[in-house]
């Protein structure tokens, strides 16, 4: 069906379903209110079922959020996770934390935003013996950036700089309770649950 109804679209909608797909399998998520994720986001609303048949015949399923503006690709299997270091994914957990914390001081139209000084002070919280360093974490932030999970306001190297946080980090982290997110933490830190595998793909 969808080869059939393909030859309806405009070029210009051909390529708009193609660049859709690409982010989606490169990316994983797409964030409504990020610049570069909005038309696609939209587009993707509109042509819903295209996108159904499409990634349902490679082994992929869209999960939305629509009132956090969020969409997620999913793959059945186990294919195509991405596994993380082990201060990646206590980045992302403190990420996780974060948004939490700051939601409930949010407007419902606004977006969370936090500092790159509050997830230093999450991460010192854990009483490591190894600190992250700023390189480190600069590249950690520049990941999540690309899974569109967050966006920087700023220079990521500086202590003061704001980022904003997408409702994505949700689906990234997809737990009832932020005390799920706050035990595997701990797992983590105590080494039983060593680096975790995230569906970013």
């Amino acid at each position: 069906m969808i080869l059939q109804n393909f030859e309806q679209l405009t070029n210009a909608q051909r390529q708009m379903f193609a660049d859709t797909c690409n982010k989606l399998l490169a990316c994983g998520f797409l964030a409504k209110d990020k610049k570069d994720n909005k038309e696609q986001y939209y587009f993707l609303l509109s042509f819903k079922t295209y996108f159904d048949e499409y990634f349902d015949v490679i082994g992929y399923e869209l999960v939305m959020d629509r009132e956090r503006g969020a969409i997620q690709l999913q793959s059945r299997g186990s294919a195509n996770l991405l596994k993380l270091k082990k201060d990646e994914s206590l980045i992302l957990l403190i990420l996780r934390i974060l948004y939490h914390q700051h939601l409930v001081q949010t407007s419902v139209n606004d977006n969370v935003v936090i500092t790159v000084d509050e997830i230093h002070q999450k991460y010192d919280a854990l009483e490591l013996k190894k600190k992250i360093n700023k390189t480190d974490l600069v590249s950690i932030l520049r990941l999540y950036r690309k899974y569109n999970l967050i966006e920087p306001l700023g220079d990521v190297g500086q202590s003061g700089t704001r980022i904003l946080v997408y409702p994505t980090i949700l689906m990234a982290i997809n737990t009832q309770s932020i005390n799920e997110v706050l035990d595997t933490i701990a797992k983590i830190v105590n080494h039983q649950g060593g680096a975790a595998n995230e569906e970013a793909n």
